[in-house]
C-alpha cells in the first residue's frame, strides 16, 4: 500500500479505512456484513448461482416492468384523454394543455431529490409501496377533476408520488444483477409496453356508452388497473436481497455474492458527505445530467402531444388509439438493440452504440418536418421512438460506472432531475396555434438531439481514457483488487487502483 500513498490523499484515505477496525466496520457495505455473517454458504456452484438469477428474473422483472409500464402509461394516457374530449370538458384555452403536460414534472423535480435521500435512510420496497399507492389515490381523482386548477393540482401531486418510480427500480436492479446482466434488465423494466396498455384500455373506453366522459372513464379505469399492481409490489418488492422473502438464507447469500464483482456495493445507509462533494465535482455526473436534459426533450413533446401529431396526419381520435401501440414496441427494441453488445463485451462498446441508435430519431425528426406523404410520416413517427434506448443505456452506464452508496444518490437525484427539467419544458415548444405541423417543437427536439449525440461521445471517450490513465498507473485493475477495502462502501474514485469504467 506504500507505493500507492505516493499517489494521492485518496489512497491515504484508503490506508486510514483499512487500519482502523471501527471506522471499517461503520462502512461495511451491507451485503459484504451479510456475506461475512453467513460464510457457510459460500461454496456454492455455478449451476445454483443460474437457479438464483432465474427466480430473481421471474419474480422480480414482472412486477417491476408492470409499475413502470402503468407509471409511463398515465403519462401517455391524458394525451389520450385529450383526445376522447379532456380539453372540452376542463374548459382548456390557449396553452393550458402544455401546461397541464409540464405540471407534472414540477412535482415530480421537487420530490425528486427528497424521494432519493428516503431510498438512501429508509426500505426501498416499503417506500415505494407507499409513494406507488399515493400515487394511485391521485390518478383515479384526476377523473374528477373539472377545471385547469384541479387537474393541474392532481397532476402536480401525481409528479410527486412517481418521483420514486425510476430511482427505486435502478436501486433494485443495481442490487441483484451484475453489470453485464443490468443492460437487458433495465431495458425491460423501462420498456415501452405502456403503449400497448393505454391502446388496448383506451380503445376499449373509447366504445364504451355510459353516463360517465369517456375521458374521466379512462382515468378510473387505469386507476383500477393500478390497484392490483401495488398489491403485487407489497408482496414482491423487496428491501435489499438480504432481507428479500421470497429467497431463503442460502439463495440471499448467491444473489449478493455473485454480484459483489461489480464493486459498487448493495447497501449503506450512512450519509457522507464527502461522497455528495465527489459526485459534484465528477464530470461524468454532469456530462449524463445535460445528456438526460437532451434526449428527453423529445419524451416530453411526445408524451404530451403524441395523438394530437397522429390525429394532425388525418386519422380519427379512436383509430389514433390503435396506431400509438407500436410505438412501445420501437422504445423497447431500440433498448434491446442498445443492450446486445453487453452480452458479448460487458464492458465495452455500450456508448457507440447508444450513439448510433440515437443518430435515428435525429433523422426522422428531419423527415417529420420535409415529408408530406401520410405513410412516410407514420413509420418516421414510429422510428422516432427509437431515442428511448440511449436513454435506458446511459443511465443504466451510470449506475454501472458509480460506486458508493451516497455517491449514488446524488447522481441518481442530477440525472432525474435533469429527466424532470425536460420534460417541463419540452411541451412548450410546442405551440397550439402551430398545430399540426409544430415547426417549433421539431427543431427543438433537432437541436437537443444533436447535444444528446455530443454528449454520448464525450463520456464513451472520456471513460476510455480515464481507464487507460488507471491502467499505465496501477497497473491491470484485476491484479491490484483489495477485498478488505472493495467491500467498504467506497466511491469508484476512491477505488481507483481496481475499478474500471464501463464504456
Amino acid at each position: 500500500m506504500g507505493a500507492a500513498n505516493e499517489k494521492g490523499t485518496v489512497d491515504v484515505q484508503m490506508t486510514k479505512v483499512s487500519s482502523n477496525e471501527d471506522h471499517t466496520n461503520a462502512d461495511l457495505d451491507a451485503g459484504a456484513k451479510y456475506l461475512m455473517e453467513h460464510s457457510e454458504h459460500a461454496d456454492y456452484t455455478e449451476q445454483e448461482a443460474q437457479r438464483v438469477l432465474r427466480k430473481i428474473d421471474w419474480i422480480l422483472m414482472p412486477v417491476m416492468t408492470l409499475a413502470t409500464t402503468i407509471g409511463a402509461a398515465d403519462k401517455i394516457v391524458i394525451s389520450n384523454a385529450a383526445a376522447y374530449g379532456m380539453k372540452e370538458g376542463l374548459n382548456l384555452v390557449g396553452n393550458q394543455y402544455s401546461w397541464i403536460g409540464s405540471i407534472f414534472y414540477f412535482g415530480y423535480l421537487i420530490m425528486e431529490l427528497p424521494a432519493n435521500m428516503i431510498l438512501l435512510k429508509l426500505p426501498v420496497g416499503k417506500a415505494f409501496f407507499i409513494s406507488y399507492l399515493a400515487w394511485n389515490i391521485v390518478l383515479m381523482c384526476m377523473g374528477a377533476a373539472n377545471n385547469f386548477a384541479q387537474m393541474g393540482a392532481l397532476r402536480f401531486l401525481l409528479g410527486m408520488g412517481e418521483a420514486f418510480l425510476s430511482p427505486t427500480c435502478a436501486v433494485i436492479i443495481a442490487m441483484f444483477y451484475k453489470k453485464s446482466e443490468q443492460p437487458f434488465r433495465t431495458a425491460i423494466c423501462f420498456s415501452g409496453f405502456s403503449s400497448l396498455i393505454t391502446g388496448i384500455l383506451s380503445y376499449a373506453v373509447g366504445h364504451a356508452s355510459t353516463k360517465i366522459d369517456n375521458w374521466r372513464l379512462l382515468f378510473i379505469v387505469f386507476g383500477c388497473l393500478t390497484i392490483l399492481v401495488t398489491t403485487c409490489i407489497f408482496f414482491v418488492i423487496p428491501d435489499s436481497p438480504m432481507t428479500c422473502s421470497w429467497l431463503n438464507e442460502r439463495q440471499r447469500y448467491i444473489a449478493i455474492d455473485r454480484t459483489m464483482e461489480n464493486r459498487t456495493g448493495i447497501q449503506n445507509r450512512k450519509l457522507k458527505q464527502y461522497q455528495f462533494m465527489e459526485a459534484i465535482k465528477d464530470w461524468k455526473t454532469w456530462i449524463i445530467g445535460v445528456f438526460a436534459l437532451c434526449n428527453n426533450i423529445s419524451n416530453g413533446a411526445l408524451v404530451t402531444f403524441a395523438a394530437q401529431i397522429v390525429t394532425g396526419l388525418g386519422y380519427s381520435p379512436l383509430n389514433t388509439t390503435l396506431l400509438g401501440m407500436p410505438t412501445g414496441l420501437f422504445m423497447t427494441g431500440s433498448s434491446c438493440i442498445i443492450a446486445l453488445p453487453s452480452y458479448f463485451y460487458p464492458k465495452k462498446y455500450r456508448t457507440i452504440s447508444a450513439f448510433i441508435i440515437c443518430l435515428v430519431p435525429l433523422i426522422c425528426c428531419i423527415l417529420m418536418m420535409k415529408l408530406n406523404e401520410k405513410t412516410g410520416l407514420l413509420i418516421s413517427y414510429y422510428f422516432f421512438y427509437f431515442y428511448w434506448g440511449p436513454y435506458v443505456c446511459m443511465i443504466s452506464l451510470s449506475f454501472a460506472n458509480t460506486a458508493g452508496q451516497s455517491k449514488k444518490t446524488v447522481v441518481n437525484a442530477v440525472n432525474f432531475t435533469s429527466y424532470c427539467i425536460s420534460n417541463i419544458i419540452a411541451p412548450q415548444f410546442f405551440i397550439a396555434s402551430q398545430a399540426p405541423s409544430y415547426p417549433t417543437g421539431y427543431n427543438a427536439i433537432l437541436g437537443f438531439t444533436s447535444g444528446s449525440l455530443l454528449c454520448i461521445a464525450i463520456y464513451g471517450v472520456g471513460c476510455i481514457l480515464e481507464n487507460k490513465r488507471r491502467d499505465k498507473e496501477y497497473g491491470s485493475a484485476e491484479a491490484n483488487v483489495d477485498p478488505d477495502l472493495d467491500a467498504l462502501d467506497l466511491t469508484d474514485k476512491e477505488k481507483e487502483r481496481w475499478f474500471r469504467y464501463v464504456w
